[in-house]
């Protein structure tokens, strides 16, 4: 006992000479578990502080207090570490999803997570820069809040900072001593500045997914690697060695039954015969998706009829146009059933091949649907005889969002609780239903388009979106394990969240952008309304901006870059192929790595 203690000893004295990286590196090295390890450095810390109070006599007043901060800082840095990971949204629960149902279940999951990150990141950035600064500026709301509006959106929510409407165009002066707020720009630059962060975020992630499943997946995913060298020996709880174990098991199954897949072959008949089934579902999905956009645009229609002639703040007649979303809201979710139908007809070889062709058939379906309705803002309700014509589509998207996320929770009760019920009573032999990845990952693809067209019509659309997206996790988990089973063929989807990826920047993200870009730079603000109310554009706010930096010398670089980068095509060209080129030389780099690393596994098998 005596010669441990003395060792650890000689090992903190040791450790608390080294400079802070290499301590690090030290401790994480160590063959001890975490417990051990955060002993051995809170000792090291101690010791560390110890030796500069020893020395506090060398050293002048300002250093002392310098150094001790530079130590307490570094503590409560460590503390921070420790308990970071209790605040990793539902890292305990994807544990379990991953470990019963495997990576293809597990990826809506994961994907639905990083959805509600987008979000909160959304809600916080426009709560901060555009709604606080409103709340100073806010007018008393005189109308009456009757409870029909939270399904509405109209009503009372007319005159608050829930629409753009309600936002001031004046510039906020009412606190003394401190400089004005231009809410214009700050409406503009805060939206735009948020999408150029989601467009990069979406680039880097679909780049790094693309490179880790498509272009060198076994430097991720080896299966000897897998099954020699992936279990945490630090792991000493019973429930968390069974989990880990299990979670182990279904990813050697999946890869198994990628590298054991085997290919069918059919008869000259049997190819005719699968042709024509193909053909004849791929008809019928696309006809299923023109007339559901027909009937969505012919109804926008007439409800924009009825609101524009009828009482304009009357609650009935506002309610009236909950007939829009929930019509939109069915086909989004019946037609994917009849897809589905679709792909158990056509018989798939591979479960993967069924998942991509519905995705791809509800991707069709929900981003015309969603065109539909960006066509019938920008082109008739902008220019119809509303007052606020922008609220008017914030309250539309509201409601589509709203009825959206309702229909989610009623589709895990009919289409997964009532389905299980179904299959272990009246009919056993279907048995209990499957999670169906590719409709439920369409579904939050489609809600995130729809908060992301909102944004600038709806700044607080995001925090709706944040909580809905929230209960839909907690439900479609419970929903998960009380009632669907685990794929019958288990089959590895490292390459899905590429794909999920993919689909949220084209068509979805790409979409908005086209309708944020057409909505800001060519469509006139309403004249009563709104932070941009009297101008040609929402654009013309940041124009007018720059004259004015014009008069300042201490402003000419701005004013610089506005000309020279901004509003200069050929520096987006030249940006876009050097992006190109690097990308090019990217990829051949990865290509000679592989190339180098199949000819290293000949020599070494030869």
């Amino acid at each position: 006992i005596f010669h441990g203690f003395y060792a650890e000893e000689v090992l903190v004295g040791n450790l608390a000479t080294m400079s802070t990286s290499e301590r690090i590196k030290a401790i994480q090295k160590m063959p001890e578990t975490m417990k051990k390890k955060r002993e051995i450095r809170n000792k090291v810390l101690k010791e560390i502080t110890k030796k500069s109070k020893h020395h506090s006599t060398q050293l002048c007043g300002c250093a002392q207090c310098l150094q001790g901060a530079v130590v307490s800082f570094r503590r409560f840095g460590n503390t921070l570490s420790e308990y970071f990971h209790l605040l990793r949204f539902w890292h305990k629960a994807l544990k379990i999803i991953g470990a019963e149902f495997g990576t293809s279940v597990l990826s809506y999951f994961i994907f639905l997570k990083w959805l509600l990150t987008f979000n909160i990141f959304s809600f916080l950035i426009n709560f901060s820069f555009i709604t606080v600064p409103q709340f100073v500026a806010a007018e008393p709301n005189n109308l009456s809040f009757t409870g029909l509006e939270l399904f509405t959106g109209a009503g009372y929510f007319q005159q608050t900072v829930l629409y753009y409407g309600f936002y001031t165009n004046a510039t906020i002066s009412k606190i003394e001593n401190v400089p004005s707020y231009n809410m214009q720009l700050a409406y503009i630059f805060t939206v735009g500045i948020y999408f150029v962060i989601c467009f990069l975020i979406l680039l880097f992630s679909m780049a790094k997914s693309f490179c880790r499943n498509f272009v060198n997946p076994q430097t991720y995913s080896g299966n000897a690697s897998k099954l020699l060298c992936t279990w945490d020996f630090n792991i000493t709880n019973e429930k968390a060695v069974k989990l880990k174990q299990k979670n182990l098991s279904t990813q050697i199954k999946e890869d198994l039954t990628e590298v054991n897949r085997e290919v069918l072959n059919f008869s000259v008949t049997e190819r005719v015969v699968r042709t024509v089934i193909h053909l004849v579902s791929w008809i019928a999905s696309l006809g299923t998706a023109v007339a559901a956009c027909a009937g969505v645009y012919f109804l926008s229609i007439n409800n924009l009829k009825l609101f524009v002639k009828g009482h304009k703040n009357d609650l009935e007649s506002q309610a009236a146009m909950l007939v829009l979303p929930i019509v939109a809201s069915l086909l989004n979710a019946f037609i994917p059933f009849f897809y589905s139908w679709l792909g158990h007809l056509e018989k798939f070889q591979t479960p993967g091949h069924h998942v991509y062709v519905t995705i791809i058939r509800n991707i069709v379906l929900k981003i015309s649907i969603v065109g539909i309705l960006c066509y019938y803002w920008i082109n008739i309700v902008s220019a119809s005889e509303s007052q606020c014509w922008e609220t008017l589509v914030g309250q539309d998207i509201y409601r589509l969002v709203l009825v959206d996320f309702i229909f989610c929770l009623l589709g895990s009760f009919f289409g997964e609780f009532l389905r299980r019920i179904i299959g272990t009573t009246v009919c056993v032999s279907l048995g209990l239903p499957e999670f169906d990845i590719g409709r439920n990952v369409l579904d939050l693809i489609y809600a995130q388009t729809l908060t992301w067209i909102g944004i600038l019509f709806s700044p607080l659309l995001p925090g709706i979106q944040m909580i809905s997206f929230s209960i839909v996790f907690y439900v479609k988990k419970v929903s998960l394990m009380m009632n669907c089973q685990p794929p019958r063929k288990v089959w590895r989807t490292a390459q899905m969240t590429t794909s999920f990826t993919f689909l949220l920047f084209f068509p979805s993200f790409v979409g908005v952008l086209s309708v944020i870009g057409v909505t800001v730079w060519r469509l006139k603000p309403s004249e009563e309304c709104g932070p941009f109310r009297g101008l040609p554009s929402m654009y013309a706010a940041v124009s007018k901006w720059i004259k004015i930096l014009e008069n300042y010398t201490a402003s000419k670089w701005v004013v610089w870059i506005y000309h020279n980068l901004i509003t200069n095509v050929l520096f987006f060209f030249i940006l876009s192929t050097v992006a190109l080129i690097i990308t090019y030389l990217y990829w051949q780099i990865i290509k000679g790595r592989k190339t180098v690393t199949k000819l290293l596994r000949k020599q070494i098998l030869n």
